[in-house]
């Protein structure tokens, strides 16, 4: 795999940029108890990139994919996406934006329990006004578990809850799929499956994909690693030749 590495800074001008992040900072708390949780992150990525946020707990991953998804907001610096600057939204602009440029994959799922997989995914579709029952049965084909469309979730594994979490992500039609150590809670197999997936997903859809994890392994499948500590990026890398979610081993 051939790699090159530079310095925290653009990696494509501002009109190829569908995430542009200038001088981003977050501080919690005031006066001596003030926590800076980011400070300068500053970065730009085009379209339809794998890019891993990689670093240790606490290193800001966590508040920097919230802010990117407008569940945060920055303290300080600017975040544009595809332009447009999220501090100039209003409360509702913003809900908008959640509801249907960005999709949220966790860790652990949080599918509502007393609905099916079908019926999970439904009610975002709805909520996004994205195309309700035809929606669905897209997005259940689109990640393998059509024949699973009236299961409940206690009835699925890990990896076909996540896999109908991811599902629902996608039934709003984002162009932004950001995901929060999706593989954390799963065993080998089953998380290179999710890490394939979502791969494909990437690639088929042309998504841009943000993925928090602490695994360098992981890290080698994407397009471009941001390397955080202590809320700064103190490096990024892009991987010209990534690795296949089958080649990953932890």
């Amino acid at each position: 795999m051939t790699q090159s590495t530079t310095q925290p800074g653009p990696d494509a001008s501002a009109a190829e940029a569908e995430v542009s992040l200038s001088g981003v900072g977050r501080v919690f708390g005031t006066g001596t108890a003030a926590v800076h949780a980011l400070a300068d992150v500053t970065v730009e990525v085009p379209g339809g990139r794998f890019v891993v946020l990689l670093g240790a707990s606490g290193s800001g991953k966590t508040t920097l994919l919230n802010i990117i998804g407008g569940i945060d907001t920055a303290t300080s610096g600017s975040v544009r996406i595809r332009s447009q600057n999220l501090a100039d939204l209003s409360d509702r602009e913003l809900t908008d934006y959640r509801r249907t440029t960005v999709g949220f994959i966790f860790q652990f799922y949080n599918l509502v329990p007393t609905l099916t997989a079908a019926e999970n995914i439904q009610l975002v579709a709805d909520l996004a006004g994205a195309g309700g029952a035809e929606r669905t049965a897209e997005m259940l084909d689109a990640v393998g578990l059509a024949e699973r469309a009236e299961a409940f979730p206690a009835q699925l594994s890990g990896g076909e809850q996540q896999r109908i979490a991811i599902a629902r992500a996608l039934a709003k039609g984002p162009s932004l799929l950001l995901a929060d150590e999706p593989t954390g809670a799963l065993d080998l197999e089953t998380g290179q499956s999710i890490l394939g997936l979502l791969r494909h997903l990437n690639q088929d859809r042309g998504l841009t994909l943000f993925l928090i994890t602490h695994n360098t392994e992981i890290a080698r499948m994407a397009d471009t690693v941001l390397h955080l500590s202590d809320g700064r990026i103190t490096e990024v890398t892009t991987q010209a030749d990534p690795a296949a979610a089958e080649d990953l081993s932890w």
